[in-house]
């Protein structure tokens, strides 16, 4: 069984259908994001390289079929049609770490409609996914201030795959680490990591707890300070430190309380122990919310840790996302559904400075002063570019930030930068629109 197998069932039943029909003509399907969340002012592309890699490899085997017809509870013979099926269609996609806005598409597929039917659910499930989570990341170093901001959300991501997604944007956006080693190591991130309370509670005191480790671990080390009174905690890693000679390079971890407080507090008992290069590392239940208050107070801290909430994307988990066709056999099409309605035609998204963005049709000539953001990634099921690297994605994320008004990037209330539609897509949906009112809808005496 292959990951072509990873999608719904109603797409099985579809391309199923259009084999029989002999409706094998070039499809094109745009994926794009219908809203914002409220507090988003904008999106990071990201999850175009693990679709890449899905459509290079789809191909549908025997067991594919087989599961295939047992989910259909039919004789495997009778979807033979769907048997050996490869993509070899092209794909036309926003590069990873650019600045996407609403209504832009991140992907269009061309390719036989049977082949871009089935791959719709994972396609639209990683773009998903991971555009929200590399938006979530980006707004913490943003919220950060300059701080470095590392990722520890393995534990509670929603499966291993997602955390290692969670370390992989995070770093692409700006992140200066990863507790994940996997991740790390896949990477090549920085691995970063402290102590659990747990082994402090192992210990008849910190002092012990502290001299240990840093005895076992040669270099830098991190404590854990709030285990039972933070500032005792504190005082206690000071004089470890300042035993072993081990101030350089070392900190010291705040996981509960009242941070901005505590981290004002803690900074003072290192900078009166002579230990002012000790940095303050901050975690528990952060996101960029709470980065963003810490870091507005002032707080003296030098490393925010992100974990589940991040992980998570918790206040947008997912986005308004969506799979369209937009194009069949040649002939624009489109959904006239209220508040769903989709624009014909596939498309290109035209930037000028500031990103002043317009989306148009793939074919309109590119307007003076623009650049245009969707890139040929895929022809005949091929990659027609080399796999895209995560320092280049950061190279875009860094530029692109740079481009946003000041209100977009905002963390509590941004003001989401709105794209325009050119002339020949307005116009081209108005006459889709009226010919489906005429053709469709008027037998029935059904108004649009």
């Amino acid at each position: 069984m292959s990951d072509a197998t990873t999608t719904d069932l109603y797409e099985v039943t579809m391309a199923l259908s259009y084999l029989h029909e002999g409706m094998t003509q070039p499809a094109t399907f745009s994926c794009f994001v219908r809203a914002l969340p409220p507090e988003r002012g904008f999106l990071i592309a990201a999850g175009a390289e693990t679709v890449l890699d899905f459509l290079a490899g789809f191909t549908v085997g025997h067991e594919d079929v087989e599961v295939f017809a047992e989910a259909l509870q039919r004789p495997a013979r009778e979807l033979a049609p769907l048997l050996g099926m490869r993509f070899t269609g092209e794909v036309r996609a926003v590069p990873e770490g650019r600045v996407v806005l609403a209504g832009e598409p991140l992907l269009e597929i061309t390719a036989p409609l049977p082949q871009a039917q089935l791959v719709e659910s994972l396609v639209l499930n990683h773009l998903t996914h991971q555009t929200a989570l590399a938006s979530k990341c980006v707004r913490c170093v943003l919220a950060a201030r300059g701080r470095s901001v590392v990722d520890f959300s393995l534990r509670r991501a929603p499966g291993t795959a997602a955390a290692y997604q969670v370390a992989r944007l995070g770093a692409m956006t700006g992140f200066a680490g990863t507790s994940n080693v996997a991740a790390a190591h896949a990477e090549d991130l920085p691995a970063v990591g402290t102590m659990a309370h747990s082994y402090i509670e192992a210990f008849e005191d910190e002092e012990a707890a502290f001299t240990a480790f840093a005895l076992c671990h040669p270099g830098p080390v991190t404590f854990l300070v709030d285990t039972y009174d933070t500032e005792s905690g504190v005082a206690a890693a000071a004089r470890v430190l300042n035993g072993l000679g081990r101030g350089d390079g070392s900190a010291i971890r705040l996981d509960s309380g009242d941070l901005a407080e505590l981290a004002v507090r803690a900074r003072s008992i290192l900078d009166n122990a002579g230990l002012p290069q000790v940095r303050i590392v901050a975690s528990g239940g952060l996101d960029e919310f709470a980065v963003h208050d810490l870091a507005r107070a002032g707080a003296p801290i030098d490393v925010y840790a992100v974990g589940t909430r991040v992980g998570v994307s918790a206040d947008a988990p997912s986005l308004d996302s969506a799979y369209k066709l937009v194009a069949y056999d040649g002939r624009p099409v489109m959904k006239l559904s209220a508040a769903k309605a989709s624009a014909p035609g596939r498309k290109q998204v035209f930037r000028r400075p500031g990103c002043h963005d317009v989306i148009g049709l793939a074919d309109e000539p590119l307007p003076a002063g623009s650049t245009p953001l969707l890139e040929t990634l895929m022809r005949g099921g091929v990659r027609s570019t080399a796999r895209g690297r995560l320092m280049d994605a950061r190279r875009r994320v860094v530029a692109d930030l740079a481009e946003l008004p000041a209100t977009a990037r905002s963390i509590r209330s941004p003001h989401a930068v709105r794209p325009r539609v050119s002339k020949r897509l307005a116009d081209l949906t108005h006459r889709v629109r009226r010919r489906i009112e005429r053709e469709v809808l008027a037998p029935f005496g059904s108004h649009a």
